[in-house]
């Protein structure tokens, strides 16, 4: 019941925010205002083509941050909506940032062009190949950094493995991750009808059949031994109040870092959604991207879907 309770007042909050909320804006020679809220700055961000600090195909690494860093979204993401918070914060930290949008549905109803991780996920790891090409070119960059959040944090690693991406990748931090997949998706789920008894029956959402932890597609990325490649670092982020990757514990992987956002911070109520923009998980990204220069990670309330005011 106080779980529930949480969840209404922060989708109430939220709504209310996304009304008095506008977009942040900076010169790219600036600094850029870094959101905590998830909710009312992934709307604000769906009217934009990049999200700010990010895709400025200008930057060159430093010596301080050799490797730029990636961001790839969720499903029914974008490169906006889901990095409102990363691609500035990481910007103003000094980092070249970059995000796709991956795995649109070119058969989907009119505005869904906006939004990917729709279509299988070994198409859209052939998209993330060619994007870090991208990158790797402009910046002159041998290895890249991945930041992912759902979807995001799986499909990669199809790239990784199959795809000849290993080499091209030293760090690889996960935000509600899946690397068993998530009961949600499993055929007697009460969300069967919407994502599918088998990996590609999903209406709308192809990707999402591929979640169930016996699809083809997780015994392919679990093949070997697990997901793990040697030589990459992981980080994987995870929250206890996580409602679509079921257990959490899904995104826990032996031999790699695994962090709880709840035992740093037992007043972090981020859920799915919220993880990509919580104070709390933010230091434990730059930590796990800078470990040489780690700080403290703090701790604030952080409400579900709605956040709350920066703790860094």
């Amino acid at each position: 019941m106080r779980r529930t309770a949480l969840f209404v007042s922060a989708v109430v909050t939220g709504l209310l925010a996304a009304l008095l909320a506008g977009v942040p804006a900076a010169p790219a020679s600036e600094k850029y205002p870094v959101p905590y809220n998830f909710l009312p700055y992934a709307v604000a961000g769906g009217a934009q083509e990049d999200p700010p600090g990010g895709n400025d195909w200008s930057c060159k690494p430093t010596r301080k941050h050799p490797r730029p860093v990636v961001l790839v979204h969720g499903t029914f993401g974008n490169k906006s909506t889901n990095w409102q918070t990363y691609a500035p914060l990481l910007h103003n930290n000094g980092y070249c940032v970059f995000a796709l949008t991956y795995g649109v549905d070119p058969t989907g109803v009119p505005g869904s062009e906006k939004f990917g991780g729709m279509t299988r996920m070994q198409d859209s790891a052939e998209e993330l190949k060619r994007f870090v090409a991208k990158v790797r070119r402009a910046t002159g960059a041998r290895k890249v950094d991945l930041v992912g959040h759902s979807q995001g944090t799986l499909m990669p690693t199809w790239w990784l493995k199959y795809l000849g991406g290993a080499p091209y990748v030293k760090r690889y931090v996960s935000l509600a991750p899946l690397w068993h997949g998530t009961q949600v998706a499993e055929p007697s789920a009460i969300a069967a009808p919407v994502f599918g008894a088998d990996d590609e029956s999903t209406p709308a959402c192809v990707a999402c059949g591929q979640f169930r932890s016996g699809s083809a597609f997780m015994k392919r990325i679990r093949a070997g031994g697990g997901p793990g490649i040697d030589g990459i670092a992981y980080t994987n982020i995870v929250t206890e109040y996580d409602q679509l990757v079921v257990p959490y514990t899904s995104g826990i992987e032996p031999g790699m870092n695994n962090v709880v956002v709840q035992e740093h911070c037992d007043t972090d109520y981020s859920e799915h959604f919220q993880i990509a923009a919580d104070p709390v998980a933010a230091r434990v990204v730059l930590n796990a991207l800078d470990p040489a220069n780690a700080k403290p990670v703090p701790c604030s309330v952080v409400l579900p879907y709605a956040g709350g005011p920066p703790a860094l």
